[in-house]
């Protein structure tokens, strides 16, 4: 489903939440089409994968394995993608440079460090400032959960959610989608299951729509602290919570840890690391044990959207052993992020994308089956 321009969904929580615009009171830019009630342009943003259908998902990774093989240098020749970076990123924002870079589009960085945010400027400000630059694409990260969308109601250029909160990361969830296809194959039916502290993981809640809508089972496994058994029932189908992590493990196809995220008060939620390895860590005593009482299935596929913290969630000889997918991740993001900038401009569709004039009708549905409460917007 095509992202509404100019009514952003409410984002995290259950019930009515005030997304970060309608926190503000901000209305839109002025002379922005959204203050008119009217579409903004042909172009297409990404918040969050809700409401993909499998036929929808399949078809851009189908395109991202053909950009893997063939990119075409100057696709995107002539055209700008900004990235904007309210929080540090090393894998996503290169990544999306270098797609931009490798379709032949400009590339501008900037960093919330260095910039007028740091003299107090307010996100509408800011997104007003560099739109009246007339970038083609801007690609946000933001701490703050509903940002991109705020962002899409003031800004003529497309806006693709790099991570906002707790909420989404929807390309990491593609390109995770993406090496699990490339390493097992068809997904309907294969067993996936994400460690860790997924309270705090916006990975974790853009995989538990995209994984289970291409027929994965999705089994979320830490401790209670970080994985309520609300988590099961926030999504349609495919879900389920485990708390003890040999049991969530068996018969599994791949393993995703996720690291703890202190910069969120995660280490609260936890006794102390040392027990946290203990009893959820992918180290290699485990699964060579897991492996041998023949629990595990021995080529059992391993992730992590990085940064990690080895020694911690994930082992070293783990992490950069034969079955890990972990470099591999890193790699597809490139020619996924081609394909989600080709889409966001208009350069090939998928299926069930909407007219421009019926986006509005569309944001409705997008605010059911919502994750877990999470911080506030503002």
């Amino acid at each position: 489903m095509t992202e509404s321009r100019h009514t952003p969904a409410p984002v995290g929580g259950s019930g009515s939440v005030p997304t970060l615009h309608q926190a503000t009171g901000y209305p839109a830019a002025p002379g922005h089409p959204a203050a008119a009630g009217a579409p903004s342009s042909a172009r297409r943003d990404l918040f969050d994968l809700e409401g993909w259908s499998s036929t929808r998902l399949t078809a851009l990774l189908d395109h991202a394995e053909q950009l893997a093989t063939a990119a075409p240098p100057d696709a995107l020749q002539g055209r700008s993608v900004l990235t904007l970076f309210y929080e540090n990123s090393t894998r996503t924002r290169v990544s999306f440079e270098m797609a931009a870079q490798r379709l032949g589009a400009r590339t501008i960085t900037m960093t919330a460090a260095g910039s007028s945010v740091e003299k107090g400027e307010s996100l509408l400000d800011t997104i007003t400032t560099l739109d009246a630059m007339h970038p083609d694409v801007i690609v946000m990260r933001h701490s703050h959960s509903g940002a991109p969308e705020a962002a899409a109601r003031w800004a003529n250029a497309a806006i693709i959610n790099a991570g906002d909160g707790w909420h989404a990361h929807p390309t990491q969830a593609l390109l995770d989608a993406y090496t699990l296809r490339a390493a097992l194959g068809d997904l309907r039916g294969k067993r996936i299951v994400i460690i860790g502290d997924i309270l705090h993981s916006r990975v974790a809640r853009s995989n538990c729509w995209s994984l289970p809508t291409l027929g994965a089972e999705v089994v979320l496994c830490g401790p209670p602290t970080m994985v309520s058994a609300k988590f099961a029932t926030a999504y349609p189908h495919g879900v389920r919570v485990e708390h003890d992590l040999d049991r969530a493990l068996a018969g599994a196809d791949a393993a995703y840890a996720l690291r703890i995220q202190m910069e969120r008060a995660a280490g609260s939620a936890i006794p102390s690391l040392r027990e946290y390895r203990a009893r959820y860590g992918l180290t290699t005593a485990r699964l060579d044990a897991l492996i041998n009482a023949h629990i595990v299935r021995p080529d059992l596929a391993v992730l992590h959207p990085g940064p990690m913290n080895e020694g911690i969630e994930i082992d070293p000889e783990v992490a950069h052993g034969p079955q890990s997918l972990v470099a591999r991740q890193v790699a597809n993001g490139v020619p996924v992020r081609m394909a989600v900038l080709r889409w966001a401009l208009g350069q090939f569709d998928l299926p069930e994308d909407l007219p421009i004039e019926a986006h509005a009708s569309s944001s409705a549905s997008r605010t059911a089956h919502r994750p877990l409460p999470e911080e506030e917007y503002v």
